[in-house]
């Protein structure tokens, strides 16, 4: 044999070889591609899955977002009414104190409180176990407005608005959500 044929020899040898090695390797890696293809699907369902959780707690902020605008008209509809009433301090102080004024009361129960004639009050607003109410919402959700009517004072008609609502999701003795704000409200002499 000469040394070409013995080098075509080799190198048929060695062809064969990794031939039959591939042979064993093509029967160990038997569904592979199906593995591969499994965790792909579970990468993406994981995905999938987490925007799903964003869109949940984007929309539940935007609930959230609402009833706090919600809130705010509210009580900038009661700063308006006491603006135009045209009372003196004291005279506001008795009609739209909480928890006896009167038009506090009528504001209370046609515009704070969500009934069927009032879509657009606030959610879970009720009395807790005594008729005052809790500026920290945790016994009651009821609105309370303060004024101070202390002339000569820089507090001089003060007003304090709190809003508390709870959401159908929460517990009925947990906080409530809060909402308030502070105006004041003064007259020319």
């Amino acid at each position: 044999m000469n040394s070409r044929q013995q080098l075509g020899n080799r190198r048929a040898m060695r062809d064969m070889g990794a031939k039959g090695a591939m042979g064993g390797m093509g029967a160990g890696q038997t569904g592979v591609m199906l593995l591969e293809a499994l965790i792909a699907i579970l990468i993406f369902s994981l995905g999938i899955l987490t925007v799903i959780g964003l869109q949940a707690s984007s929309i539940k902020m935007a609930a959230d977002a609402q009833l706090r605008t919600r809130a705010s008209l509210l009580a900038d509809h009661l700063i308006g009414q006491m603006w135009v009433s045209g009372y003196k301090i004291s005279d506001m102080k008795t009609k739209f104190q909480s928890p006896n004024g009167d038009d506090y009361k009528t504001w209370r129960d046609r515009k704070v409180t969500l009934e069927s004639y009032n879509p657009n009050g606030l959610p879970g607003v009720v009395p807790g176990e005594t008729d005052e109410t809790d500026p920290e919402c945790t016994s009651s959700t009821m609105p309370t407005v303060r004024i101070t009517d202390a002339p000569g004072t820089a507090t001089h008609g003060l007003v304090e608005i709190t809003l508390c609502w709870r959401t159908p999701d929460m517990e009925w003795n947990a906080q409530g959500h809060r909402y308030r704000v502070v105006s004041q409200i003064t007259r020319n002499p």
